[in-house]
């Protein structure tokens, strides 16, 4: 039975009349559990990616090989479309080509690429530094030419809001627009006011993303949706959401040196095998196992 492909399923997501969620995740096991959640789509989020896979903050310590290859596990583990963070690209036009033929032979749906200079920060951090706009105009062009499969999805970011302005900011997006992106993802809005003006200056979908840092509007998705917004991402909220679960346990295991205690409120031992489709698994073991002598 043919599969359609997760770059087609995206752009299918991007092509309704309805926002759709992206949560964010850095490990192919919290990918298992957005779709078991019943999540159409998922983001490949590196800051989440630089905290799982190397233990650091999101700085551009993470590599492209490194960033990649994660992706495409994210991608293998969830079946889900995955909107990848592919950062600056990794440098000007060259690094983006290898950048794009990397994460699009991983099997992601759709690949995202920031006007930061490189090394980056990461959006919610102080001091970041943008590239100038023609700079990221040609990136933006180099990352078109260099996918081969015409349904991948090129998502053009900016992070000029916090250096330049918003209407600078804006104007940016509009450029990128231009140059061909498929998304555009203005980072940081401050208010729901510039959030509209946002989306009422561009014309290709639009990405609004939540941080927990609060310097976003929480916007929900009817607020969204009337302003024009096509998809919704939440940052590292899942990670976030793990940390006080997994402190709990570990501060009480060393307080009480009970492990009962401890574990009272954590997840099934069939839960846990349930997302990670441990049956399926046993089954194609036993489908593929010779009958004894």
């Amino acid at each position: 039975m043919a599969i359609e492909k997760a770059t087609t399923r995206f752009r299918a997501l991007l092509a309704r009349d309805q926002v759709t969620m992206l949560p964010g995740v850095g490990d192919p096991f919290s990918a298992r559990l957005v779709a078991a959640e019943g999540f159409e789509a998922l983001m490949s989020s590196g800051n989440a990616s630089s905290a799982m896979r190397l233990g650091m903050p999101d700085v551009g310590l993470l590599t492209l090989a490194e960033n990649a290859e994660n992706a495409g596990r994210i991608a293998a583990a969830s079946g889900l479309p995955v909107f990848a963070d592919a950062d600056t690209g990794y440098g000007p036009a060259l690094n983006v080509r290898r950048t794009i033929m990397e994460f699009e032979r991983a099997g992601v749906a759709a690949i995202m690429i920031e006007d930061q200079v490189t090394p980056k920060k990461c959006g919610m951090l102080a001091g970041k530094q943008v590239v100038r706009p023609a700079e990221m105009e040609m990136k933006i062009k180099a990352a078109l030419d260099a996918r081969r499969d015409d349904d991948l999805v090129i998502v053009a970011r900016t992070d000029a809001r916090a250096v330049e302005g918003l209407d600078a900011a804006i104007k940016r997006a509009e450029l990128y627009q231009r140059a061909g992106a498929d998304v555009i993802f203005v980072e940081g809005p401050r208010s729901a006011e510039e959030a509209a003006e946002i989306a009422r200056r561009i014309d290709v979908p639009l990405l609004y993303n939540i941080t927990p840092t609060g310097s976003v509007p929480p916007l929900d998705l009817p607020t969204l949706k009337a302003m024009g917004y096509k998809m919704l991402s939440c940052s590292v909220f899942v990670l976030l959401a793990a940390i006080p679960g997994m402190r709990h346990f570990l501060r009480t295991l060393r307080e009480t040196g009970e492990v009962a205690k401890a574990g009272a409120a954590v997840a099934s031992m069939n839960d846990y095998y349930d997302i990670l489709k441990l049956k399926e698994w046993q089954d194609y073991e036993a489908a593929y196992t010779p009958p004894s002598e």
